[in-house]
């Protein structure tokens, strides 16, 4: 019985790897889309998102499938819960990356109001917490998560900045006021992805410990 339990959390562990994977592909196009305002590849990340979903609907069918099958205890009833939460979060991501897509979409035709630097630092600070966090899980190293939930400060810090360039930039001409809202909005789903991370992140602690120290930032 152990062995089968074994086999089918190996076989969860594979898909959360690949949804990972996804979201993680997701974001890096995302990021060079939205700085080479390449349209096609806008799309393709918007067209993921579906595939994203997907992933989770499975996975989650596989947790269900193993909690009514095996009703597991202990450690690996914490495990297999926290990887229904995560799922959620990974899936927020992809909605969020998407997000992103869609305001390249809309902006493709316009020339940016400034050179986009702190924006692409925070997608590649947030890819990194999505990275670590799910490697987190796969090697089930509880310092590895904590140091993606220390990280966020790092994303937050960033997003400070670009509120306030965007701020200094509408005083000094209110006509790009338009631009600069959608420009504070992708900052704003990058954040978003890094707190999405942080959770990911806290129930990776929470399936090693039991304890789950963290409230959570944010639901959508």
């Amino acid at each position: 019985m152990r062995s089968k339990f074994d086999e089918q959390l190996v076989h969860l562990y594979n898909h959360l790897i690949e949804m990972g994977g996804i979201v993680e592909n997701a974001i890096t196009e995302a990021k060079k889309a939205l700085v080479e305002q390449d349209v096609e590849l806008a799309k393709k990340v918007i067209a993921t998102d579906d595939e994203v979903d997907n992933k989770e609907r499975e996975i989650e069918s596989l947790c269900l499938k193993l909690l009514l099958q095996q009703q597991p205890v202990a450690r690996d009833l914490r495990l297999v819960s926290s990887v229904l939460k995560m799922i959620t979060d990974l899936e927020r991501i992809g909605d969020h990356a998407s997000d992103i897509s869609e305001i390249t979409v809309y902006l493709s035709n316009k020339k940016y109001i400034k050179k986009l630097e702190h924006i692409p630092q925070m997608a590649d600070a947030a890819m990194l917490m999505v990275t670590k966090s799910i490697d987190a899980f796969v090697k089930k190293d509880e310092t590895l998560a904590r140091e993606v939930i220390d990280y966020d400060d790092v994303v937050d810090d960033l997003f400070i900045t670009v509120k306030n360039e965007i701020i200094d930039l509408i005083n000094k001409n209110a006509a790009h006021g338009d631009q600069a809202i959608d420009l504070l909005m992708i900052a704003k789903y990058f954040e978003r992805i890094g707190d999405h991370a942080t959770n990911v992140a806290e129930w990776v602690i929470f399936s090693l410990t039991g304890v789950h120290e963290y409230a959570h930032r944010i639901n959508s």
